[in-house]
């Protein structure tokens, strides 16, 4: 019987005794360089033992096998020994050596070296191993081939016959019934069906866990489909597959302002780190503006489950900025009208810089003067670009209540000039004085600084303290906390390797650790960077959900320098990053899933995690103003007390907002197939405008015109900024940017400003008798201007009334001055682009553009160039 097996153990008996002798190996001579006639016919034969007494002859050796060249004869055998000068041999001990020679070479196919008895083929000479006197060789070992030679011989499987074997059975039942059946088949003598046999009771218990393991089979595979599964973590991987970030929500902001005691000095308010956060909470009980950690129990406090804010910032507070009142140059009933970006403030404020928040909020009743009559929907935070100190020279406001003739105060007045951000332009008209029964109404609105950004959710810090610590005492709030040691059951089955005679190797599978956060819900919030604040204060509380990241982090227990963080997915994670992802399920448990070593690292066995992370999240932050009423902060020196509490009061004047509710599975069932439906090139022209649009908001309408410029083509994209703002290097530079990932490649991109072409209008108007000249006159040049008007409408003229290639009609402007009271007839003398010397414009009464050319009518004597409007007013008085 013919063996195959993977060791040498033969070889290394037959080296210990002097018995018996055998091949060990064999060399076939294939030198082009070597003796002329002898390649592939010297064959080297080593044996395992030196040859002593009576040699091997030609006679004893026979060359089987072949398949096109087969009854090779041999001609010779040597002794290693007797070789003069023999060519490079495989090995120096010629005593171990045969040189056997051969008639002819072989073919490619395996050949057997046998050494027999001359008289007996079947047995080998006495004194050699019956096992090790044949090997088997190529002649064409030498040759150059792509496969190894040392080919695998692998044992035959083993037949197997499976039983057959009901796979429709999923239940309890049927898998009962199934068992029986088998085992009838196996054991018929065991005919007891009793429930009170042990054998019986034994499969019962397989068919329970049998039906337990079926159940988990229904999930996994109903899992594995976005329209099937039932669980919120399953639809959030299965949307990530086509690139749809399924989101878990995202928390609340509310800007809060601090007012300090007048007598208070500066106070640095410091955001704080972990579990010495600046607190803001809803309101409790029996609690005032400032709650020291030391003097009340936290938990206390949160058993009345109040809101909690944390600041996103440092601030300097300071009594003089508690609300400061504008400055309205002697004059009353005065207001800043909608779309206002400047104001004046009475006095210096030398600390108040650009980059502060403040607050324009109504505080009393524009008729009533109290403040509870105050509108709570006329406040809005505005961020300052431009602080500026001057002076009055002619006197502040007048008395409170003087005669109607009295002039303002003489003495020179102290001012601060304002602006702030165009994103946070006034988006309603704030009323600053007025006059109501027979008195004036003065400081209506207030400018409230000490202001500071903060967003919802409370920071929780896992201790380590001893696994045996007291009731109360958390050490951690992950469930289970401790990376458990890896589970043998777990051993992948190692694969089907190619070498029989190489040991796999198995691998043991990681262990199973998904801890459970404790605390629900896990906040989900969009960084603040403090040292690149949003530019206006709309921007800060406008934050995409998408961008938020579950704000958890851990720590490994003894080891404070080793922390993993929490990131979106695990996909951009390298084996060596200490990086995790949080799950949310649908009823706002969170799950920590940890790397496999290869996308993202996984924890050694006995890690012990610690936690730190913040509790509150989605629309529940959403709360309306004036709801924030307490600050608890370790800083001694807020609780420092004079008179008063050194803080006054604590408020949110505006409403939180930016909090937003987990995305649902049905949400993401529907939008998440159409995800990957996003244009994210440019090859024509519309889809470089449309892409423009969409990285300059601030863009009211782009063009694009492809030219070939002598080498390429050359995409030129037109820039019609809103309020005709201008083109300038820097918006170019960020369009351009934004702009280069869709460009197409062999286009070349180049920004450019509009075209403006200036118009000429001449309008004669007739007024109808007892109509004032110059109110007429004034309410029409109002009406076409290229200003915002006081109630917020646009003046005809006003930029963002135009766009590229829009022809202008000449029928809304006679329409315009004919609906004005008191006009009887409308006449156009004139309608032409300016410097034109023909009519066909007002012929026509519409005036085509070209498709790069905007319509320009400033009316600005400064700059007659930009278009002129004339208009003559007849009758009245």
């Amino acid at each position: 019987m013919k063996y195959f097996c993977c060791d040498e153990r033969r070889r290394s008996l037959l080296k210990g005794q002097s018995a018996l002798n055998g091949i060990d190996f064999l060399e076939v001579l294939d030198d082009p360089n070597g003796p002329a006639g002898l390649r592939q016919r010297r064959l080297y034969v080593y044996f395992v033992l030196p040859m002593e007494g009576n040699l091997p002859t030609a006679a004893n050796f026979r060359i089987e096998g072949g398949e096109r060249i087969d009854a090779i004869g041999v001609v010779a055998a040597i002794p290693g020994t007797a070789l003069g000068s023999p060519p490079a041999l495989p090995g120096p001990d010629l005593s171990r050596l045969m040189v056997v020679e051969v008639d002819r070479a072989g073919d490619f196919s395996t050949y057997t070296l046998r050494l027999v008895k001359a008289t007996d083929p079947s047995q080998p000479p006495d004194g050699f191993d019956r096992l090790m006197s044949a090997v088997g060789f190529s002649f064409k070992a030498g040759c150059s081939a792509e496969v190894d030679c040392n080919r695998p011989q692998p044992c035959a499987p083993m037949a197997y016959i499976a039983p057959e074997i009901n796979y429709l059975a999923k239940d309890y039942a049927s898998f009962k019934q199934l068992m029986l059946d088998r085992m009838a088949v196996l054991l018929p003598q065991w005919q007891e069906r009793h429930a009170s046999d042990l054998g019986i009771t034994l499969v019962e218990l397989l068919a329970y866990a049998g039906d337990y393991l079926s159940y988990q089979q229904d999930a996994v595979a109903t899992e594995a489909y976005l329209h099937t599964a039932r669980r919120r973590v399953s639809v959030k991987r299965h949307t990530r597959l086509v690139d749809y970030p399924m989101h878990d929500g995202c928390n609340a902001r509310a800007w809060i302002h601090l007012r300090l005691h007048t007598d208070a000095g500066p106070l640095e308010l410091k955001k704080g780190e972990g579990v010495q956060k600046t607190r803001f909470f809803t309101r409790l009980k029996g609690q005032g503006a400032v709650i020291a950690p030391g003097k009340v129990d936290l938990e206390h406090l949160l058993a009345q489950k109040p809101l909690v804010f944390e600041a996103l910032h440092d601030l300097t507070l300071r009594a003089e900025h508690n609300a400061m009142r504008f400055h309205t140059w002697g004059a009353r009933a005065c207001c800043l009208p909608k779309g206002a970006t400047t104001a004046t403030l009475s006095g210096h404020y030398p600390h108040l810089k650009p980059g502060h928040v403040l607050i324009l909020a109504e505080v009393r009743g524009a008729r009533s003067g109290r403040t509870s009559d105050a509108d709570p929907s006329r406040r809005q935070a505005v961020r300052l670009i431009e602080v500026t100190p001057g002076s009055d020279p002619l006197g502040g406001l007048p008395p409170a209540s003087p005669p109607a003739s009295s002039p303002p105060g003489a003495a020179s007045q102290p001012v601060t000039e304002i602006g702030w951000h165009p994103d946070d332009a006034l988006t309603f008209a704030l009323c600053i004085s007025s006059e109501a029964d027979s008195r004036w109404v003065e400081d209506i609105s207030l400018a409230l600084g000490n202001i500071v950004l903060a967003d919802h959710g409370m920071t929780f810090v896992d201790q380590d303290l001893p696994q045996s610590s007291g009731p109360g005492l958390r050490s951690t709030s992950l469930s289970p906390a401790t990376v458990p040691q890896p589970d043998p059951a777990l051993t992948a089955k190692p694969a089907t390797l190619t070498r029989p005679c190489v040991s796999p190797v198995a691998a043991v599978g990681l262990p199973r650790f998904r801890p459970r956060l404790l605390r629900a819900p896990l906040t989900q919030a969009v960084a603040f960077e403090t040292d690149r604040p949003p530019a206006s204060a709309r921007a800060a509380m406008q934050v995409q959900s998408c961008d938020a990241l579950p704000q958890i982090s851990l720590r490994q227990a003894g080891d404070e320098l080793s922390v993993w963080q929490a990131q979106k997915d695990l996909l951009g994670s390298g084996p060596d990053k200490k990086e995790f992802v949080v799950e949310v399920e649908s009823d706002g448990s969170a799950h920590l899933r940890f790397g496999d070593d290869r996308l993202g690292s996984f924890p050694p066995p006995e890690t012990r995690f610690l936690a730190t992370y913040r509790i509150g999240n989605g629309v529940e932050g959403n709360l309306g103003s004036d709801s924030l009423a307490h600050m608890l902060t370790d800083d001694p020196s807020f609780a420092t007390e004079l008179d008063d509490p050194v803080i006054q009061s604590v408020c949110n004047p505006l409403p939180a907002a930016g909090g937003v509710a987990a995305e649902t599975m049905e949400q993401a069932r529907q939008y998440a197939p159409q995800a990957f439906r996003v244009q994210k090139r440019a090859v024509t022209p519309q889809d470089y405008a449309d892409m423009a649009q969409q990285c300059a908001p601030d863009l009211q309408r782009a063009a694009a015109t492809p030219r070939w410029t002598g080498s390429w083509r050359t995409i030129f994209v037109t820039a019609d900024r809103k309020n005709a703002a201008t083109v300038d290097d820097a918006f170019k530079k960020r369009l351009q940017q934004c702009l280069e990932p869709y460009r197409m490649a062999g286009h070349d991109l180049h920004i450019d400003s509009p075209l403006f072409v200036s118009l000429e209008l001449e309008m004669a108007v007739c007024l109808r008798p007892g109509y004032l000249v110059h109110e007429v006159r004034s309410s029409l040049l109002d009406i076409f201007s290229n200003r915002l008007l006081p109630d917020g409408r646009r003046g005809l003229f006003h930029p963002d009334n135009f766009t590229f290639g829009q022809s202008v009609y000449l029928s809304p402007f006679m329409t315009a001055a004919q609906n004005m009271e008191g006009v009887a007839s409308v006449t156009v003398a004139k309608f032409q682009r300016q410097g034109a010397t023909n009519s066909q414009s007002l012929q026509n009464r519409r005036l085509d553009l070209a498709r790069r050319e905007i319509a320009r009518l400033d009316n600005d004597p400064n700059f007659p160039e930009r278009g002129v409007f004339r208009l003559h007013v007849e009758g009245g008085r």
